[in-house]
This record gives C-alpha cells, structure tokens and sequence, in this order.
C-alpha cells in the first residue's frame, strides 16, 4: 500500500504543479497560491515557470484530470460502499464522477469546456489502474470501520475541488 501511496502523491503534486503554473488563475488552488506567496511572486513564478519549461496543451488541459483518475482508482481498489442492499466498487467512481463532470460541461449545466480528449485520458488512466490491481484482495467498506487508508481516499477524490474555477 506504501507504494500506492508514493506514487499517487508524486502523481498528484505534478498535477499541481500543472494547474498552479499553466491552468487559469482562477482556480481555487491558485488563489490559494496568490493569497500565501502575494500576486507579485506567484505571477514571477508562473512566467518563470512557463518560459523554462513549455507544455502542450494535451498535458495541460487532459493530463492532470486523467492523472486524478488513475490515483483515486489506485487507492480506492480496497474499498466498496454500500447503498441500500447494493455493494458499489468504489474504484468505479472516480471514471464515472470525471466523465459525468465533461458531460455536464457539453451541458453547459458545470463551468469548463467539453473535450473528447479527456474522455479518453480518463478511461486510458482509469484502465492503467485497474489492470494494476492484484485479483482476490478483501475489500472493505469505505466508511466502516473508518481508517486512515479510507480517509486518505476520501482526500482524495475531495481533492478536485482545488480545480474548481469560480466564475
């Protein structure tokens, strides 16, 4: 699982770094960012940044998204949920909840543009992880007994909302 774990966090942190440096300004992680650092020294960072190392817009704008989906799968392989009489494999979740997201986007009903290409970042990602899981392992339910490894889950699949743009 330790392994898991160092993956997903070095997975997530260059997904930050790409929505901190080359993803609009008004995303919640950068406002963050502008209040800790001030606008001066972030907007110095980010022209750095950009200028030093060019990215291509598949890796800006599918990359990261495809990432978040590969290690929320990753760490939610262990986990089942249970609705009514219904056990529901959480690692399904995680394809399901971005691609419902660009299909909301094409609905215009979520802020953000609707890209095919994602999609398919998504379900690339998301197959990655599940061809990575070992068959026969026990699973758990996600909320009972509530453990660190389920809330570091948790975590993650909350941790979308630094993407979140305000309008």
């Amino acid at each position: 699982m330790r392994s898991n774990y160092s993956l997903t966090v070095f997975t997530l942190l260059f997904s930050l770094f790409i929505y901190m440096f080359y993803r609009t300004e008004r995303t919640l992680i950068n406002e963050i960012a502008r209040f800790i650092l001030s606008f001066d020294t972030y907007a110095e960072m980010r022209a750095a940044i950009t200028h030093a190392v060019p990215l291509n817009e598949p890796v800006i704008f599918s990359l990261p998204g495809g990432l978040w989906v590969f290690c929320t799968s990753i760490l939610s392989k262990d986990f089942y949920m249970k609705i009514l009489d219904h056990k529901i494999q959480v690692f399904i979740i995680p394809v399901m909840f971005a691609i419902g997201l660009e299909l909301f986007q094409l609905l215009h009903l979520a802020n953000g543009r609707f890209d095919p290409w994602d999609i398919g970042c998504y379900l690339l990602f998301w197959l990655l992880a599940y061809l990575s899981f070992k068959p026969g392992r026990p699973q758990q339910d996600i909320l009972s007994p509530f453990t660190l490894n389920s809330f570091i889950c948790i975590a993650c699949f909350l941790s979308v909302y630094l993407a979140h743009v305000g309008r």
